[in-house]
């Protein structure tokens, strides 16, 4: 089962945030990639083409780690443990067309091979949010 996400992650992930997915290589090694994510109750969804690392990683080892962080405030954070439960095919891009307007207002813009998208679910095991006391004032 799930570990369920708080009010103030799920918050993060509708919203237009970043996330950074974590992958295991074959040889153990981390593989890290920036990635838009969804949300569907406590499951956390993340788009991708299956010729990709994070989906030739996940599909040898479903152990994952994500990390979002927030645009208008990059001191609020979540870190979730999670595994991958399920890999839906998205061939008519229902799914990465929505998360793309979520991002960008326009709809998915890479339309080759569609057979090849797919859908990975992920469901947390341990997740951390947290809000540093911090101001953004780079120099």
């Amino acid at each position: 089962m799930p570990a369920p996400l708080t009010d103030e992650t799920k918050a993060l992930i509708r919203g237009a945030n970043f996330a950074h997915l974590a992958t295991l290589m074959p040889d153990g090694s981390p593989q890290v990639a920036p990635v838009w994510v969804d949300l569907e109750g406590d499951l956390i969804l993340v788009g991708t083409g299956e010729g990709s690392l994070k989906a030739k990683n996940t599909r040898r080892d479903a152990r994952v780690a994500l990390s979002i962080v927030s645009q208008a405030n990059p001191y609020e954070e979540a870190q979730i443990r999670a595994r991958v439960v399920e890999r839906r095919p998205d061939a008519d891009f229902r799914a990465m067309d929505r998360i793309s307007r979520k991002y960008t207002r326009k709809d998915f813009p890479f339309r080759t091979n569609p057979e090849q998208r797919v859908v990975l679910v992920l469901a947390p095991a341990r997740v951390r949010y947290t809000v540093l006391p911090f101001t953004h004032t780079p120099a």
